[in-house]
């Protein structure tokens, strides 16, 4: 059972990486090369600067060409992440299915995936959002990337708590109000965590500012269409295939009983 809904999920996730990539095509990628162009001024005006101070860089040389990483480059990482996310949200569908009130798993499918949307990539990227490829420090990038793998694994143990609370609440109040509190006690440990973790900011102030919301704005668009792809195909295929399947026993138990 666990391996059919693994393979199910990694289908569903191979589908959803498509129209991610599609999506990521036409609107992401020109913003990105609006960003390095910008990048390339600022280097060239650094160089021109540098030689006039006598100073002389070696420009390093390009080890993949901007046409590789924005056709097979971009193809292939948003295939592998939506299709290895597409495999862990099978498992924890596979955990959370009969765990949850709900036993529609078109239901379960897309609950899952709009707490995921939100532990794994809103939270996060309220703190630190979303920067094109060539804003920021490079010496800095390890140190921003662990600073927000903690703050999604905080959003992740935060929202399983949250939902823990919630079904324990639920047996004493209302599942409006064990639903507000849990929501509660998950915006407040994300709030702590966010203002405990440091800030970083590291985006040029020339840097044109609807050049960034547009880039932070198609981000947001490719993890939904990535999780509204996982929560709707997911649970439309699962409800499918339990259909089918207890259609077939029904028909197998009349066959029985009749003769």
């Amino acid at each position: 059972m666990v391996r059919t809904l693994l393979i199910r999920g990694m289908l569903v996730g191979f589908l959803a990486g498509l129209l991610v990539f599609g999506f990521a095509k036409v609107f992401g990628e020109p913003q990105v090369d609006h960003a390095i162009a910008f990048e390339s001024a600022m280097d060239e005006a650094k160089a021109k600067a540098d030689l006039e101070h006598g100073i002389h860089d070696i420009e390093e040389p390009e080890l993949v060409s901007r046409k590789l990483q924005a056709s097979y480059g971009l193809l292939t990482g948003v295939m592998v992440y939506s299709t290895a996310f597409g495999g862990l949200f099978a498992l924890v569908f596979a955990y959370a299915n009969g765990r949850m009130k709900s036993t529609d798993p078109r239901v379960v499918s897309i609950l899952l995936a709009a707490t995921g949307l939100i532990a794994v990539y809103v939270v996060p990227n309220i703190k630190y959002p979303a920067n094109p490829p060539s804003v920021g420090n490079p010496d800095t990038i390890g140190m921003r990337t662990e600073l927000y793998f903690i703050m999604m694994l905080i959003s992740l143990l935060a929202m399983i708590a949250a939902t823990a609370i919630q079904g324990r609440l639920r047996l004493q109040y209302s599942a409006w109000t064990a639903t507000y509190i849990a929501a509660a006690c998950y915006g407040l440990i994300v709030f702590a965590t966010g203002e405990l973790l440091p800030a970083v900011d590291e985006v040029p102030a020339s840097f044109p500012a609807d050049l960034l919301w547009n880039f932070r704005i198609d981000s947001l668009g490719m993890q939904i269409i990535m999780w509204a792809s996982l929560g709707l195909g997911f649970g439309a295929l699962t409800d499918y295939a339990n259909r089918n399947q207890f259609g077939y026993r029904g028909r197998l138990e009349n066959r029985a009983t009749f003769h």
